[in-house]
């Protein structure tokens, strides 16, 4: 059989140019689909969408909590918390929170902690650090954590039985980087990370009205 022969009897699906054509196809149906998966992506990555709100949930209570539905935890914008007692509008607490992460970024927080999963596994994982229980309550929290940003080699926060060491933040860059990590705790991340027990953050319980006297309660009522 001549060579002649040989190529007109190669099949359709193995002849070089069939398989030219697929991989021109191949790619650019690649390339739109990383084309929609980005402007799908950049929209819910951006502040103000579903699952991550606005800046200003920073004057919002932010809990963890167990969703059956979902079979994981996430989380729950409450009633009006402002951070350190002051109600920011959306320009003000974006400034805030942008400051706060400009500064875990300068300080080069990622070389330790982790944040959405990204980062060192030295340090204990910041993404719902706002949620800790290791702070205490939900009444000293905020105090408590800009008093460890500034001075953390005095205090052991966590059971690993590591410190930190003093990276010179200031005050405003403390109180800037726990308005970032606040707002980073309302970013529903899927259930990560898995497990966390959330700060107790209940309000207490009204207190009990007076009981009347006996003598009140056994007095004859005038007529």
């Amino acid at each position: 059989m001549s060579q002649t022969q040989t190529q007109t009897q190669t099949l359709w699906w193995a002849s070089e140019s069939f398989w030219k054509k697929m991989a021109i196809w191949i790619t650019a149906g690649s390339v739109v689909v990383l084309i929609f998966l980005t402007f799908d992506t950049v929209k819910q990555i951006t502040a103000g969408g579903k699952r991550v709100p606005a800046y200003s949930v920073i004057n919002q209570r932010i809990d963890y909590v167990f969703d059956d539905k979902r079979n994981h935890q996430v989380p729950v914008i409450g009633p009006e918390e402002p951070l350190f007692g002051k109600k920011l509008s959306e320009e003000e607490a974006m400034a805030l929170v942008s400051k706060g992460k400009l500064t875990t970024q300068a300080k080069n927080c990622m070389n330790c902690h982790t944040l959405l999963g990204n980062g060192a596994y030295y340090a204990p994982d910041l993404t719902k650090s706002w949620l800790d229980p290791n702070w205490g309550t939900k009444e000293t929290r905020e105090q408590k954590m800009v008093d460890f940003l500034m001075n953390p080699e005095e205090m052991l926060h966590n059971s690993i039985g590591r410190r930190m060491t003093n990276l010179g933040i200031t005050e405003e860059e403390a109180r800037a980087t726990v308005a970032f990590l606040k707002w980073m705790s309302s970013i529903d991340t899927n259930g990560f990370p898995y497990n966390f027990k959330p700060i107790d953050q209940s309000d207490p319980a009204p207190a009990a009205a007076p009981a009347a006297s006996a003598d009140a309660a056994a007095a004859p009522v005038q007529q």
